[in-house]
């Protein structure tokens, strides 16, 4: 059976520039339109968290009037069923990669408080990269890369095409101007080949066993085009 790990942010918060909190965590739709889909195609996922820790949806991503009623009637419906798998993730640093034919993560605020600075978070990345699994995430989940360094003290995912939540969408969203720093200028500076598609518009960059996508509505296609590369 193909074994998926969903690594999801433990963090309810993101301390901005001027050291105020900004409630977060991680964003509804990109973690149901990928667990849905993995679950779907017959796979085994497991969820982990550092700390175990229980993951805070964004309150945002639940709000009808930001993503509309049937999206936030369907996410609460899905969040409701698999409340028992959500309240009992694994602890990050437990992981075993090696058990694991693909690592995903969701994005949200979330990951850029923890994930991006997680050691274990790093190490599941570099051992993944290592062995050519697939590695995919999705709008603010690749700040999750920038924990990643091999033993030399390189980023393993320089030269590589990614995406993920644009400077631009981040302006519009209204979260920018107090931002400590900006995931796409992050990524760039690092060394990845940074691709981008219009605003809050479908766009998936395939490198390979590294997939990305761009933002909320970018989930979905990105489940199918990892279902593909497992397949």
């Amino acid at each position: 059976m193909t074994n998926i790990l969903i690594i999801l942010s433990a963090a309810d918060k993101w301390t901005r520039a001027d050291g105020s909190i900004y409630e977060s965590g991680v964003w509804a739709q990109e973690f149901v339109d990928l667990d849905e889909a993995f679950v779907r195609a017959g796979f085994k996922v497991d969820l982990a968290s550092p700390g175990g820790i229980v993951p805070t949806m964004d309150k945002r991503s639940l709000d009808p009037g930001i993503v509309g009623d049937v999206v936030a009637d369907r996410m609460r419906a899905y969040l409701d069923e698999n409340a028992a798998r959500i309240e009992k993730p694994l602890v990050l640093a437990d992981i075993r990669t090696a058990e694991y034919d693909a690592i995903v993560v969701p994005g949200g605020h979330g990951p850029v408080e923890d994930l991006y600075k997680d050691p274990d978070m790093g190490r599941i990345l570099v051992e993944s990269s290592r062995d050519s699994k697939i590695i995919a995430a999705v709008c603010h989940g690749p700040a999750a890369f920038l924990a990643a360094r091999d033993e030399n003290g390189r980023w393993p995912f320089a030269g590589r095409k990614m995406t993920a939540l644009s400077n631009e969408e981040e302006i519009e969203f209204g979260t920018a101007e107090n931002a400590p720093w900006l995931l796409a200028d992050a990524l760039r500076e690092r060394g990845g080949m940074f691709e981008q598609g219009p605003n809050w518009r479908a766009h998936v960059v395939k490198d390979g066993n590294l997939l990305t996508g761009q933002n909320p509505q970018s989930s979905a296609p990105l489940a199918e085009v990892v279902i593909a590369a497992l397949r």
